[in-house]
This record gives structure tokens, sequence and C-alpha cells, in this order.
């Protein structure tokens, strides 16, 4: 049995989830069915599905979990832009969510490539 707890991808992905929450609530009121809604969704993503995928008996659910994963985090890469383009939320968080994003990106390329190697 896997422990995605355990994992400091999941470990980040919930920091990222937090941060994105605590972003988002100075987000205008217009924006809580639009972008906030979008950004927390796809935050909460990407630690939800490396835990499912741990879950999976097979390497290959296991590898498409983590793809979702890491889709999720380009999504809300992209949204965190918008966001800090159309000047909302708080901008020195805004810039820690993305270097957390681009940090999660990169372990989980290797994580992803690890469990390649090991089919």
């Amino acid at each position: 049995m896997r422990n995605f707890k355990e994992l400091k991808i999941w470990q980040l992905g919930m920091d990222i989830a937090v941060e994105c929450y605590k972003l988002c609530a100075d987000f205008p009121q217009s924006e809580k069915y639009g972008l906030t809604s979008q950004m927390t969704r796809a935050a909460v993503s990407i630690p939800s599905n490396i835990a499912e995928g741990c879950s999976r008996s097979s390497q290959k659910e296991y590898l498409r979990f983590i793809d979702i994963s890491l889709g999720s985090c380009y999504e809300l890469e992209t949204q965190a832009m918008l966001a800090k383009s159309l000047g909302f939320g708080n901008p020195g968080l805004l810039d820690q969510v993305v270097v957390h994003l681009e940090s999660i990106q990169k372990m989980l390329f290797s994580f992803r490539a690890r469990l390649n190697s090991s089919q």
C-alpha cells in the first residue's frame, strides 16, 4: 500500500491548495463563480489526483493520475498569470503560488520518470 501523505509532491500540493484559497479570498466577489472557482478546483485537483493515483493497482493507472495532477498545475499557473494581469489578489502570495507550482511541476516530471522506469 502506498502512503500518499508521505510523498513530498502531495505535501507541496496541499500547501499550494491552501495558498490558493487564501489568495482567492481577496479576489473580487464578481469572480466567485469565475476565476476563483476555476483556480481553487485546479489547486485541489493537484494533491487529490496524487492521492487517488496511489490507490490504483497498476503503474499505468498511477501514471495517468500523476499526468492529471501535472495538467492541473499548468492550468493553475495559467490562471495565476491571468489573475496577476488583472490585478487580482495579493501580489506576493500570487508570486509564491507560482514559485511553488514551478517546483511541483519539476517534482512531478521526475516522479513520473521514476514510475515509467520501474514499469
